[in-house]
């Protein structure tokens, strides 16, 4: 953890502009108040990046870049419906003002947050690797987006002391093969999607949900999906890692 930390603020140091890439389902959740500090402390400018924003309604967008502008401009972008990628490029050149030279940006957040699909966006090509598994990105990547913008591509960079397995399943910081208890995630999952809205648990996996009971919801996932055990009970096992992949994927608007 600690090189992480020497890496950010190599990364701080060395750039002209920083981005700050969140996640548009959890924008509160996946910020690193940390990283803020730091960039605060250096005078340097500040862009937040909503992306994956095509998994969330229009209107959740707003009141999070509403909420959000209030600490630097916020921008969203879907890399998948290649949106907001020209708006990103404006607002970079605006804010560094800088002639004669390339602007140098360097890109942080959480794990899987989508920081290389957003870099390759603004690129316009799949310069920056790419996974839906977190941890894709191993080591510091310098990646020329064209037109005067060169990118600091960074690994995710989880907040210091963050050991909370939960958060980090729904947040897509560990994949199904990382966390010790697949089900209580995968549990975590069905209770957020349930409280934010029920019809996308349904739609996706063809179900009726009377009651938001994560565990009877769990059951209910396995038994329509045939995700059964020799004796014809549900294998949560197998089940759980199923939604967990399906949610950290991008499957399920919410």
């Amino acid at each position: 953890m600690a090189s992480y930390k020497l890496m950010v603020k190599d990364v701080i140091k060395k750039a002209d502009i920083l981005l700050e890439v969140v996640d548009a389902r959890f924008p509160d959740e996946t910020r690193n108040l940390e990283v803020e500090r730091d960039v605060k402390r250096s005078g340097k400018p500040l862009i937040i990046v909503l992306s994956k924003c095509d998994l969330v309604s229009k209107e959740t967008l707003q009141k999070a870049k509403s909420r959000l502008s209030k600490v630097a401009p916020t921008v969203f972008v879907s890399s998948k419906e290649r949106y907001g990628t020209t708006m990103l490029r404006h607002k970079i050149l605006e804010i560094a003002d800088i002639q004669g030279r390339n602007i140098l940006i360097g890109s942080l957040g959480y794990p899987n947050t989508g920081k290389s699909s957003v870099i390759n966006g603004v690129a316009g090509k799949n310069k920056a690797g790419t996974s839906s598994i977190s941890g894709h990105t191993k080591g510091v990547q310098i990646v020329k987006a064209g037109s005067r913008i060169v990118f600091i591509d960074t690994p995710g960079v989880i907040p210091f002391g963050d050991n909370d397995e939960y958060r980090q399943g729904l947040l897509g910081v560990k994949d199904a093969t990382h966390l010790n208890d697949p089900i209580g995630v995968a549990m975590k999952i069905i209770a957020h999607i349930c409280d934010n809205n029920k019809a996308v648990l349904e739609e996706f996996y063809n179900i009726e949900i009377k009651e938001n009971n994560p565990e009877k919801v769990l059951e209910l996932i396995g038994l329509k999906g045939n995700c059964l055990k020799h004796k014809g009970e549900v294998d949560e096992m197998r089940i759980a890692i199923k939604i967990i992949n399906d949610w950290q994927r991008g499957k399920m608007l919410i």
